[in-house]
């Protein structure tokens, strides 16, 4: 697969979001395996821009290892720098997992209250509970999280 190209300013962009970054691979003496060609694949999926250090001191070792990256696994160079090597490439787009079997909006429940007299049925109401609401133990309705309240209005009060 050829590496992706990308402009100077696009390059530059893309080494000032990988100045913060550490390392996410670290290549050992071994050198570039499958394992370790897997896991930068991996790595560029999930985070798209990494850094990868190379404890190589062979200079033309790591170049060949940026190259073969770059090549093999479609990503653009972005940088070389000692023994850092700078990746990118566009994260891929993640379908939307639909859970079939939530339901959407309101839904109707029964509620049972019970009478103080023993001989009395107890009374069945049908409540309707919305999203942000919840059911307690004893039958009530109430919200799920409690409503934010500003700072500023409770120090006014």
């Amino acid at each position: 697969m050829p590496q992706i190209q990308l402009t100077p300013a696009q390059r530059r962009e893309h080494r000032a979001e990988a100045h913060h970054l550490d390392p996410v691979v670290l290549i050992g003496g071994d050198g570039l395996t499958e394992a370790v060609e897997k896991e930068v694949d991996l790595a560029l999926n999930s985070h798209g821009l990494i850094k990868i250090r190379v404890f190589s001191d062979d200079r033309a070792n790591r170049e060949a290892i940026f190259l073969k990256l770059t090549d093999s696994l479609n990503a653009a160079p972005i940088q070389h720098i000692g023994k850092l090597l700078v990746l990118w490439r566009p994260m891929p787009e993640k379908e939307k997992q639909i859970d079939e079997d939530r339901k959407a909006g309101p839904r109707d429940v029964k509620v049972l209250k019970f009478s103080k007299n023993v001989w009395q049925k107890p009374e069945i109401k049908q409540i309707r509970i919305l999203g942000n609401q919840r059911l307690t133990a004893g039958g009530q309705v109430k919200r799920a999280k409690p409503k934010q309240k500003s700072v500023k209005k409770q120090q006014g009060s």
